[in-house]
C-alpha cells in the first residue's frame, strides 16, 4: 500500500502538550510527520489521536474465536484450552495462515491499532518438518501486513521444549519447534525486501517453559525481545521448582532486562517483582481480554505505574479485537479487585481514559521499536481519528473524549486510521476488507469442515 494523503486534519487533536483545535499534520513520503499546524480552516469533524500498536498477537488463533467456550467435564482452564489450540493448528496450511493474519490485521486497524508485534511460532508443517523455505509462514505474515498496510514488528519465536525442565515437544508443539541452530537459520532467511520502511524484526524466546536458561546467552537481535512470563499459577510453580526462582524474578536476575524487553502477561507476580520489573525499563505487555478469557488473573496496575513502569496492550489470542475493550477491561479488572473506581488514574487526579491511552501509546511504541506514540514531528504518522459527531462523545469536553470513547462508545467510533501515513481505514472500513474477508471466509470454511 502507498500513501494516499500527505495531509491529515481534524477539529481536535491530542498533541504532546495537550489538546489543540483545528489541527493539520503534514506527512512525509516516508510516513513520518513533517509538521503539526494548528488553527487551520475547514478541518473535518474528527478527533485525531496517536494510534497505539498492538504489542502481542498470535493471528492464527483469530480463526478459533468462539470455538472454545463450551465447558468440558471438570474444571476448564488455560491448559484445557491449549489442547484444542494444538488440534486446530495441525490443520492450518500456509495459505490459510496468511488469510487469517490478513483478516486479523484488518480488524486491528479498524479497532485503532496502527501496528502489531506478531509473536509468530507456527513455523513448520504438522509433525515438525520444515517447509522447503524455512521462513515460509513468516513470509505469509509479511504478505498479510503488506497487503493490509499495518505496521509490523515480526517476532519469530524460539520454542524448543514442551514444558519446564526441557521436556520433549509433543503433538501440535512440533510445528513450533526449533533448536538454536535451526532457529538461527530461520532468522537468517528473513529479509525485508518489498516491505515498508517501518517494518522491524525482533526475537521471542517463547517462555521459560519452552527454552532452557542457556539460550539467553546466545540470543542476539538488534530489535526487541519479547517473552511470555508468569501467566498462570501452575507455570510459576513449575518454573520455581525447576530453576529455583519464580519466572519474573529469574528473568530479572539472569536475562539482563532493559527497555528492549517486553514481558507478556505477568499476571502472577509478587509486589516486589512488580516494582522491580517496573524499574528494569522492560515493558509489561498486557492482554486483558485474552487474560480474562483464559482465566489468567489480574495484573497489578497501580503498583506497577507507581513504580514508574511502562505498559502496552495486545490482542493475544484475538478472541475479540477491540482496542477500546482492552483499555476498558484493564481498568475494570482493577476496580473489581480493589472495589474502587478510577484506579489507573494518577493519585493526584486526572482522566483514566487519557492516562491509560497515552501510556499504551508510549509503551507499545517502545515494545515494537517503533518511532511512534505521539503526534509530533519526526514520529511515524500512526494516527487514529474518532468521529467527533459520535453520540457517546456528545456534550463532552476534549479532556473527556477518551473517557467517552473507552467507556461508552461502540467500536465503530474509529472513523479513520493511518499506519505510518498509509490511509488504511476510511469512514470506519478498511480499504482492503472486501477481498480479505472473502479469503478469510474460504479459509475458515475449509478449516471447520476438517475439524
Amino acid at each position: 500500500m502507498t500513501h494516499s494523503t500527505t495531509l491529515i486534519t481534524g477539529t481536535h487533536a491530542l498533541l504532546p502538550g495537550g489538546w489543540a483545535r483545528d489541527v493539520a499534520l503534514d506527512v512525509n513520503p516516508d510516513g513520518t510527520i513533517a509538521a503539526v499546524r494548528t488553527g487551520v480552516e475547514g478541518a473535518p469533524p474528527r478527533i485525531l489521536l496517536p494510534a497505539p500498536s498492538n504489542l502481542h498477537s498470535h493471528t492464527f488463533q483469530r480463526a478459533m474465536a468462539g470455538m472454545t467456550e463450551a465447558r468440558a467435564p471438570g474444571r476448564d482452564s488455560f491448559w484445557t484450552w491449549r489442547v484444542l489450540m494444538y488440534r486446530f493448528l495441525d490443520l492450518l496450511s500456509p495459505e490459510q495462515i496468511g488469510a487469517i493474519a490478513a483478516m486479523a490485521f484488518v480488524e486491528m486497524q479498524e479497532a485503532g491499532f496502527a501496528a502489531v508485534a506478531e509473536f509468530h511460532y507456527l513455523h513448520h508443517q504438522p509433525g515438525g518438518t520444515p517447509y522447503d523455505d524455512i521462513a515460509e509462514t513468516s513470509r505469509r505474515i509479511f504478505a498479510a501486513a503488506r497487503d493490509t498496510g499495518i505496521g509490523l514488528t515480526h517476532l519469530p519465536v524460539l520454542y524448543s521444549h514442551g514444558g519446564a525442565g526441557a521436556q520433549p515437544l509433543e503433538g501440535g508443539q512440533k510445528r513450533f519447534g526449533n533448536d538454536m541452530e535451526r532457529f538461527s537459520r530461520l532468522m537468517m532467511a528473513l529479509d525485508l525486501e518489498g516491505m515498508p520502511g517501518d517494518t522491524r524484526i525482533g526475537v521471542a524466546p517463547h517462555s521459560l517453559r519452552a527454552v532452557t536458561p542457556d539460550v539467553f546467552a546466545h540470543l542476539s537481535s538488534p530489535g526487541p525481545i519479547h517473552i511470555h512470563a508468569a501467566e498462570q499459577e501452575r507455570e510459576v510453580e513449575e518454573i520455581e521448582a525447576w530453576l529455583g526462582a519464580r519466572p519474573v524474578q529469574w528473568l530479572l536476575d539472569n536475562a539482563g532486562l532493559s527497555e528492549r524487553w517486553c514481558l507478556i502477561h505477568c499476571t502472577q507476580m509478587r509486589p516486589e517483582e512488580t516494582e522491580a520489573l517496573a524499574r528494569s525499563g522492560a515493558v509489561a505487555g498486557l492482554c486483558p481480554v485474552t487474560e480474562a478469557n483464559l482465566g489468567d488473573g489480574i495484573f497489578d496496575g497501580p503498583r506497577f505505574l507507581a513504580a514508574g513502569g511502562a505498559l502496552g496492550l495486545g490482542s493475544d489470542s484475538n478472541i475479540r479485537i477491540s482496542l477500546g475493550q482492552e483499555l476498558r477491561a484493564l481498568e475494570y479488572s482493577q476496580r473489581l479487585r480493589d472495589r474502587a473506581r478510577n484506579v489507573m488514574a494518577p493519585a493526584g487526579g486526572g482522566s483514566v481514559g487519557e492516562t491509560l491511552f497515552l501510556r499504551a501509546c508510549a509503551g507499545s511504541a517502545r515494545a515494537l521499536d517503533r518511532e511512534a506514540g505521539a503526534l509530533a514531528p519526526g514520529r511515524l504518522a500512526d494516527v487514529m481519528a474518532l468521529d467527533a459527531g459520535a453520540l457517546a462523545l456528545a456534550g463532552l469536553t476534549p479532556q473527556q473524549f477518551l473517557d467517552g470513547w473507552i467507556f461508552a462508545a461502540p467500536d465503530t467510533s474509529v472513523a479513520d486510521l493511518w499506519s505510518a501515513g498509509r490511509h488504511c481505514v476510511v469512514a470506519g472500513r478498511h480499504v482492503a476488507r472486501t477481498q480479505v474477508e472473502h479469503d478469510y471466509r474460504a479459509a475458515i470454511t475449509a478449516l471447520t469442515g476438517a475439524l
